[in-house]
């Protein structure tokens, strides 16, 4: 009988930590979301740099591998080809955010026709 209840007393309490765990998480959530969203916002730029030196030297392993030297410029083509995608997912994001904006109410244009201002 004692077995039994220390059974349930220690389901009790991994249940109990696990939830704590869990409203730990959430709590913690919106100050990461916001810092993973900056950090989207400044790799931008650093997206495009890396992913063209990453293409330059896939280029130059590719070239010294094969000895051609137009799979340099195939690599430097991937680079490119890389940031240009990158820029294109940003832009897409910021434009899905923008919709969002617009379609919030507290944001949206009222014109001439206030009600308040009567």
């Amino acid at each position: 009988m004692e077995s039994e209840k220390k059974g349930v007393r220690s389901q009790d309490t991994l249940e109990s930590k696990s939830t704590q765990k869990e409203q730990e998480t959430q709590e913690k959530k919106p100050a990461l979301n916001a810092v993973v969203r900056g950090a989207n916002e400044l790799s931008v730029g650093i997206s495009i740099v890396v992913a063209i030196l990453l293409g330059i030297g896939i280029g130059i392993l590719l070239e010294r591998l094969s000895g051609m030297t137009w799979t340099f410029w195939l690599g430097v083509f991937w680079g490119v080809a890389a940031a240009i995608l990158n820029v294109y997912r940003a832009y897409k994001r910021a434009q899905k955010e923008a919709k969002e904006l617009a379609a919030n109410p507290r944001y949206s244009y009222k014109g001439d026709n206030w009600e308040d201002d009567e």
